[in-house]
């Protein structure tokens, strides 16, 4: 089942079985502690919490906005 508000997922995962399903997306990630691709797109492969953080401390320091 589609989510019915996604109009294009973003994932380059087009083989995984919750491609499109935001839902089922999400509550996978939740268990395994990461995030997903629509979330978090600049992640250098890494999808880990940790990561997030430390990209996202990067973009402050830089003095970039965070949208």
């Amino acid at each position: 089942m589609s989510c019915s508000d996604v109009k294009e997922c973003t994932c380059p995962k087009k083989t995984c079985k919750n491609h499109g399903k935001c839902h089922a997306c999400v509550i996978k990630h939740r268990e395994t502690d990461s995030l997903p691709y629509c979330l978090f797109p600049n992640n250098d492969g890494d999808k880990s919490l940790r990561n997030f953080h430390r990209k996202l401390k990067e973009r402050f320091e830089d003095g970039r906005d965070i949208r």
